[in-house]
């Protein structure tokens, strides 16, 4: 394709939420990390390598009972927090502020990604005497 020569009329889609199917037998709380697994089902944040996150639930979700696609669940994007820090050599400082963070559960973020088994969560906005702010995007 060429560079354009004229205007062109680019169409803006609101951004802030995100609404995938959800992931079989899945309870997912509000406030927690969302993610979207290998099957593009929405689910909570696990340790696992395959997960893409997509955001923070707004509200709960409780597909235990249910298939895969059941229903669809929504998650927001932005900045969200406090999330608890991992411990050890897994804290995160406000050195850190910039970088990705990984997931260890759907509540908790550490510095780095386990050994390659973590998927990343976001990017460390802030660290306070509460937790982690991550920017979700």
């Amino acid at each position: 394709m060429t560079a354009a020569t004229k205007d062109r009329d680019t169409q803006e889609v609101p951004g802030r939420f995100r609404a995938f199917p959800i992931a079989a037998g899945v309870k997912c709380h509000a406030g927690t990390i969302a993610c979207v697994d290998a099957s593009g089902n929405m689910t909570k944040g696990i340790t696992a390598t395959t997960l893409k996150t997509v955001g923070v639930f707004q509200q709960p979700y409780d597909n235990t009972g249910g298939a895969a696609a059941a229903f669809m669940a929504e998650a927001a994007i932005g900045i969200f927090g406090p999330f608890a820090n991992s411990s050890a050599g897994d804290l995160i400082a406000n050195a850190d502020v910039g970088t990705d963070c990984f997931i260890v559960d759907d509540q908790t973020v550490a510095k780095t990604n386990g050994s390659s088994t973590r998927s990343v969560a976001g990017k460390v906005h802030m660290v306070d005497a509460a937790g982690v702010w991550v920017r979700f995007s």
